[in-house]
C-alpha cells in the first residue's frame, strides 16, 4: 500500500474577485428547483465551485441568482462569504448585474466569471488564469478537439470540417474588471451572448488561451446527478489509502430535538450543542476531515460563531465530504459507532445509513451504522448523554 505525505503549502494568488453565474432555470435536469441548487456529490451544485473560488482567494464573490429563488440560494450558499444579487432573463444580463455590483471598487483588478454547472473547478486552472491577466486583458480555459468534426444537415453529413485551431471553451473566464464592465455595458441588451469571451471580443478585446481541464465538464443532465461508479483497482494501479477517526459526545437534556445520523428520534429527551448536537455526525466530520489532515469540526465550524446555533449539522457533513473531494479523495467507507443505553438505535439504522448516503453522495453500502452500550458503567451508561465515534477510509488512485 502506498502511503501518501501531507500536501505542500499552496502559494497564494494575486487579488481577484469572482462572479458565479447561478441564475438558469436549470429545465434539462428535471427536479422541484434549478438545477444549480439540487444535491450533486452531497452538497448543492453552485456550493462546491463557488467553495473553489472562496479557498483559492477569491473576494469579493458574486452570485447571480434567479430573483423568485433567494430562499434557496441562502440555503445552498449558507455560511460562505458571498453576496447575491438577482440575475437577468439573458446569461448576459446576469453577468452584468453582478459586474456593476463590482464596477467602481478600485481595489479589483481581476475577476473571475464562472458557470455554476461546472462545479469541479481545479485550483490549477484558477491560477492559471489569473497569471494570464498579467499580460493580456482577458483568458480562457480550453481544451483541444481531438474527434473527428463534420458539417450536417437534416441528418446527413455533409463536409468535413479541420479541428486545427478548434478547442472546447469552458469557465471560468478571466478578465480585467474595467474592460469586462465596459464590454457589458456596450453590448446590446436584445443580443444572447454564449459567454463572456464573445462580449469581450466584440469590444475589441484581446483573449488569452489557457490549458483547461476535463474535469470541468457542465453538469446538465439528471443523469449528471446520479453517484458516479467507485473505481476499482487493477493491476495497473494502486491506491493511496487514508483514515481518519472521529469521537464526540454530548449531553442528553429536556426540551431538546434528538438528531442521530441526520434521523430525527422520538425520545423524551434530547442532545444539547450549540449546532443540533447530531453527535453521531460530529464524529463522523472530525473522521473525515482527520483523514484528509483537515483539522476538526470546531476549525471549520467554530461554536463562538452564532450562525452555527441550532444549525443542522447535515451541513457540517456536506461541507467535509466537499472538502474531501477537492483533496482530490474519493469516501471508501464510513463505520460509525452509536454509544448509548437508549433510545434504541436498532429500528432507525436503516434511515441513519442512507441519509448519510444521501448527504454525502455515497452509495448505502459504503455506510455502516453501529450501536453499543457501556453495561451502564459512566455517563452514557447513567443515561446522561450519548457518544458516538467514528472511522472513515478514503482513496484515491496514485499520480
Amino acid at each position: 500500500m502506498t502511503i501518501s505525505q501531507p500536501d505542500p503549502p499552496t502559494p497564494a494568488l494575486p487579488a481577484f474577485a469572482a462572479v458565479v453565474v447561478a441564475a438558469g432555470k436549470g429545465l434539462r435536469a428535471g427536479g422541484a428547483v434549478p438545477k444549480q441548487f439540487a444535491s450533486w456529490q452531497g452538497a448543492p451544485l453552485v456550493r462546491h465551485s463557488v467553495e473553489r473560488l472562496l479557498a483559492a482567494g477569491a473576494a469579493p464573490l458574486v452570485v447571480a441568482i434567479p430573483a423568485d429563488h433567494h430562499d434557496d440560494a441562502a440555503a445552498a450558499l449558507a455560511g460562505l462569504a458571498v453576496t447575491l444579487v438577482p440575475g437577468g432573463a439573458t446569461r448576459q444580463q446576469s453577468v452584468r448585474a453582478a459586474l456593476d455590483h463590482l464596477a467602481g471598487d478600485e481595489a479589483i483588478q481581476r475577476v473571475l466569471i464562472h458557470d455554476a454547472a461546472r462545479p469541479d473547478l481545479p485550483r490549477a486552472v484558477i491560477a492559471a488564469l489569473v497569471a494570464a491577466l498579467d499580460h493580456a486583458p482577458g483568458a480562457i480555459p480550453v481544451l483541444p478537439v481531438v474527434d473527428s468534426v463534420v458539417r450536417g444537415s437534416a441528418g446527413r453529413r455533409e463536409a468535413a470540417v479541420s479541428r486545427d485551431g478548434l478547442y472546447r471553451v469552458q469557465t471560468p473566464q478571466a478578465f480585467r474588471l474595467d474592460v469586462i464592465v465596459a464590454a457589458h455595458r456596450a453590448w446590446p441588451a436584445e443580443r444572447e451572448a454564449g459567454d463572456d469571451a464573445t462580449v469581450a471580443d466584440a469590444a475589441g478585446l484581446a483573449i488569452a488561451l489557457v490549458s483547461g481541464d476535463e474535469r470541468l465538464r457542465k453538469v446538465t443532465f439528471a443523469s449528471d446527478f446520479e453517484s458516479p461508479p467507485r473505481p476499482s483497482p487493477s493491476k495497473d494501479h494502486t491506491m493511496i489509502c487514508r483514515t481518519g477517526m472521529g469521537f464526540d459526545v454530548h449531553r442528553l437534556v429536556d426540551g431538546e430535538e434528538l438528531w442521530l445520523c441526520g434521523v430525527k428520534i422520538d425520545h423524551p429527551r434530547g442532545l444539547s450543542g450549540h449546532s443540533d448536537a447530531d453527535v453521531a455526525i460530529h464524529a463522523l466530520v472530525d473522521a473525515l476531515l482527520g483523514a484528509i489532515a483537515a483539522g476538526d469540526i470546531g476549525d471549520h465550524f467554530p461554536p463562538s460563531d452564532p450562525q452555527w446555533k441550532g444549525a443542522s449539522s447535515d451541513r457540517f457533513l456536506a461541507h467535509a465530504a466537499m472538502l474531501v473531494h477537492n483533496a482530490g479523495y474519493s469516501v471508501a467507507n464510513i463505520d460509525v459507532t452509536i454509544i448509548c443505553e437508549a433510545p434504541r438505535i436498532g429500528p432507525h439504522k436503516a434511515a441513519m445509513r442512507e441519509a448519510l448516503a444521501t448527504i454525502m453522495g455515497i452509495t448505502i453500502d459504503q455506510v455502516s451504522v453501529k450501536a453499543t452500550t457501556t453495561e451502564r458503567l459512566g455517563l452514557t451508561g447513567r443515561g446522561e448523554g450519548i457518544a458516538a465515534q467514528a472511522v472513515a477510509t478514503v482513496t484515491r488512485p496514485t499520480p
